[in-house]
C-alpha cells in the first residue's frame, strides 16, 4: 500500500532471510544498522537493501541515489515513481 509517496510496512513474525548471510548477519556501525535493530524489534518488515548499507557504509551513495530517484525533482510525481518500482520489483518476484 502506497499513501503520499511513502511506504507503508506489513507487521510480519518473520522475514525470509537474505541470499549473503554474511552481509546480514555483520552490520558495522551507524544509522541503518539502528533502523534494522528498530525494525525487528517491532517485528516489521523493511527493505532488505539496508542490510548492504549497514554492512558497508560505502554503500551510502547508492542509499542516497534511490531517494534522489524516488523523491527528487521530476516530471513524475513521487507516488508514481514508487508505483512504478513497485510493479517492476513485483515483475522480477523481488519484494518492494
Amino acid at each position: 500500500m502506497l499513501t503520499s509517496g511513502a511506504r507503508c510496512f506489513i507487521v510480519m513474525s518473520h522475514m525470509k532471510p537474505m541470499f549473503l548471510p554474511g552481509v546480514e548477519q555483520n552490520p558495522g556501525e551507524g544509522p541503518y544498522r539502528t533502523l534494522i535493530e528498530q525494525m525487528q524489534k517491532q517485528g516489521a518488515e523493511y527493505p532488505q537493501i539496508w542490510h548492504l548499507f549497514a554492512y558497508l557504509p560505502a554503500t551510502e551513495h547508492l542509499a542516497r541515489f534511490t531517494q534522489a530517484v524516488l523523491r527528487g525533482p521530476a516530471p513524475l510525481s513521487p507516488g508514481l515513481r514508487e508505483l512504478i518500482a513497485a510493479y517492476t520489483s513485483q515483475r522480477n518476484h523481488c519484494p518492494f
